[in-house]
């Protein structure tokens, strides 16, 4: 059996991200300068794995990260599964103390099981999980030996806990800032984590 090896990186930052605002899946905002040097860096460290498939969410920032690639000439696939949590009527704006709180609260919940919770129109850990398996099922069997997904922070946490089998409480385990890399091995079986969140290629 091939060990297939799979590169999972978070995007770039936004300008919501260096202001602290929700994004979510609601809100498409691109790469501000910091993260287009971060996707360019990354490209400079991992530009000679010769990737079979890249794929990224549905919004722009997972594909701008992802863009010296496309300038390279490889092609991607986008696919909603991979989007942001969303996060409903957070999105788009500051938030006050008290939403800050709500957000935790929900978080926590999470933390203790409770997977159905969510902030008000937006989408619970059950609800995050459930629409990344069909990809996930894909994944493991489209054959593809060596694959680059660009996606988000609070989806990467539930997508390693889907991949490593393990319960949604894990989530806050998983770490993530702007363009790190998770690389997880699979054997066909079982995923194994090589790289948790990677920053070396930043610091280049």
């Amino acid at each position: 059996m091939v060990k297939r090896d799979f590169y999972i990186i978070r995007h770039g930052e936004t300008e919501y991200n260096k202001l602290g605002i929700v994004q979510g899946s609601g809100v498409d905002m691109p790469l501000n300068d910091l993260g287009k040097s971060q996707a360019q860096k990354f490209y400079n460290r991992y530009k000679e794995i010769q990737f079979d498939k890249i794929y990224t969410s549905a919004l722009i920032r997972t594909q701008q990260s992802i863009m010296p690639f496309i300038a390279a000439g490889h092609t991607f696939e986008s696919n909603a599964a991979l989007n942001e949590i969303s996060w409903g009527v957070f999105e788009g704006k500051p938030q006050s103390p008290a939403e800050r709180e709500k957000y935790w609260n929900v978080v926590k919940a999470w933390n203790e099981g409770n997977y159905h919770a969510k902030i008000d129109h937006g989408e619970s850990a059950s609800e995050l999980q459930a629409r990344q398996i069909p990809f996930i099922e894909k994944l493991k069997n489209d054959g593809h030996n060596c694959v680059l997904i660009a996606m988000h922070g609070r989806a990467l946490k539930s997508f390693l806990c889907t991949l490593l089998n393990e319960p949604l409480l894990n989530m806050e385990k998983y770490g993530h800032s702007n363009l790190c890399l998770y690389q997880l091995h699979y054997n066909g079986k079982d995923f194994q984590l090589v790289k948790e969140k990677d920053t070396a290629h930043l610091n280049a």
